[in-house]
């Protein structure tokens, strides 16, 4: 199973089944916080829903088609990053993430998404990282903006957020501009 140490607090493990009902309650108690930029939300009710969507990114990562892995600080789940598809061919992957609601702040999501992009380049030999965040989310764009991505542009109307247009910052990393490690 993949797991990563960060530090004495911080790690990365793979998410797995027995998470379910621990990431089911942080997303519950952090619904109004993420409710509105991640409109998956109002799907997630109870915790069997959150274990089919485990299900789900259990079996992208089976397929060798992407990573989903638990932000854990302390010993408690504090948030989630996926790889959304990891392209082969093309040596790239897209990133979402979210942090429960007490845990913002504090810099994890940066750390955490520092190491795992590590381990992208790295071992995973990945070329290109592209992390897409709604213009108006500034948290969410500061992530990429804390460790050095680029922003390429913005794409108009790029997805729909509760019937609006919403328009996307997009943000870039190659491995050779990579210098955290």
């Amino acid at each position: 199973m993949f797991t990563y140490s960060i530090d004495k607090e911080l790690s990365l493990k793979l998410l797995a089944y027995e998470d379910a009902e621990e990431l089911y309650e942080l997303s519950d108690r952090s619904r109004e916080h993420l409710q509105t930029w991640l409109p998956w939300i109002h799907a997630t009710k109870s915790p069997s829903d959150t274990h089919q969507f485990i299900k789900s990114a259990l079996k992208r990562y089976a397929e060798n088609d992407g990573l989903t892995v638990c932000i854990v600080y302390r010993g408690k789940i504090a948030g989630t990053i996926d790889l959304h598809q990891l392209d082969w061919s093309n040596k790239k992957t897209s990133v979402g993430y979210w942090i429960g609601d007490e845990y913002k702040g504090q810099g994890l999501l940066t750390r955490s998404c520092q190491a795992l992009f590590a381990h992208v380049f790295k071992n995973l030999g990945m070329n290109r990282i592209e992390i897409r965040a709604d213009v108006r989310n500034t948290k969410s764009r500061a992530v990429p903006e804390r460790l050095g991505f680029v922003q390429e542009g913005i794409i108009r109307q790029a997805a729909m957020l509760y019937g609006r247009p919403s328009d996307h910052a997009v943000y870039g990393m190659l491995a050779e501009d990579w210098k955290h490690e």
